[in-house]
Order: C-alpha cells, then structure tokens, then sequence
C-alpha cells in the first residue's frame, strides 16, 4: 500500500496533579486592599516526591517568613518522584492560576525562581512561557544556551557558586554568555569559595526582592 501522509488536529484534556506549599505575608489578611507579587520556587533534586513535609525548613518559602516584613506570595510546588521540572510545566503553570484566581495577587508583578534542578526548571519555564512572568533568577542551574534567543526579553540574574561541585558554573555561564551575546537583560553573580548551595546568600539578599519589583510583565 501506498504511504499517506496526513496531519492532526485534535483537542484533549488533561488531568494535572502536584502537592504545593503556599507562603502568605503576615499582613495579608490585615491588607486587605492589597495586591501581592508572587514569587514561584522550584526546588531541587532531593527534594521531589509525594510528602510536601519534605519543603519544610527550605527554601523560599523557610526563609521569607524569616524577613521581616517580606511582602510577597511564595507558591512552593512538589515535583513528583521520577519527575523533572519541564515535564510538570503545565501542573505547575495551573497551580500558579489557580493561586491568582483565589488570592488577592498583583498579576503584573508574577516572578520565577529555583535551585538546582529548580535553577535549571526556572530556566526552561520562563523560556516555555516568558509572557507569565516578570523576571526570573535561577540559582545553581543550567540551560541549553542554543536556546537563549527564548529568553532575550525576559529580565534574569542568575547566581551560581564558583567551587559549584554538583552543577558545574560552566553550564550557567554558558547560557548567560549566549545571552549576552544576543543583548539579553541578564546579570550573573558568582560566590567565590562556595559551592552548590547558594539558597541562603541568595535569598537572604534584599537586593533581590528589589531588584524583582522593578519589573512587570510585559503585556502585548
């Protein structure tokens, strides 16, 4: 028989399912006229599975209740066991509407960030989807840098530990050179003598939280 050739066109529905954590500033319910900015975390490696306990004491979510004051939403999602960051993209993109849709959020001030398999998920979600979110500051991750032309509009500072022995700083500089070399708005801030871990310099960085606010997604 002869080879037909064809094309498909067809609508399914899909069925997402991911365990989260969810940080509120301690005036939310006092403010109540507010909009919050929202920050998305994306954790690392060993953190994935199905008990959402295992974001206890970590991350974005532990330290923001740290900083007095600290003024924004922190959606803290759970990848799955045997999972990774780009194939949760949509479980994570629709647990980030659902928390706009039920929650009193600035919708222009919406920002992305993760750490290690996290920095490498931030990295890729906002080259997937970069008209979701306002900026992105991946943490000791990685990126394909052919693809840094997704990324030329979106505002990044990047952050990595120079003695990194998980991840090594090459793969992060990689993607910032290729992103500078295509005029990219992007920063990339080292830590000499540190290695992999580089949650608590970061994060504990006000720096950053400023440096977010500054920005709003782009509307078309």
């Amino acid at each position: 028989m002869p080879i037909v050739s064809g094309k498909l066109q067809k609508e399914i529905r899909k069925t997402v399912s991911i365990g989260y954590q969810l940080y509120l500033p301690a005036a939310y319910e006092e403010q109540m006229d507010k909009k919050w900015p929202v920050i998305l975390f994306l954790h690392g490696i060993k953190k994935r599975g199905e008990d959402i306990h295992m974001l206890d004491h970590y991350g974005l979510g532990w330290m923001a209740d740290k900083i007095p004051g600290f003024e924004f939403i922190v959606i803290s999602p759970q990848c799955p066991s045997l999972s990774s960051w780009p194939m949760e993209r949509d479980a994570v993109l629709t647990l980030l509407d659902e928390v706009i849709e039920t929650h009193r959020v600035d919708r222009e001030r919406i920002y992305l960030t993760g750490f290690s398999l996290g920095g490498h998920g931030a990295w890729d979600l906002a080259a997937y989807a970069p008209e979701r979110f306002a900026a992105t500051a991946p943490l000791a991750g990685w990126f394909d840098p052919e693809k840094a032309v997704l990324l030329k509009s979106m505002p990044i500072w990047a952050f990595h530990g120079e003695d990194d022995d998980v991840v090594e700083i090459a793969r992060d500089r990689a993607i910032v050179d290729a992103l500078k070399e295509r005029g990219g708005n992007v920063v990339f801030t080292t830590y000499p003598g540190l290695q992999h871990q580089v949650m608590d310099e970061t994060y504990g960085n006000l720096k950053l939280y400023e440096w977010m606010l500054k920005h709003t997604i782009k509307r078309m």
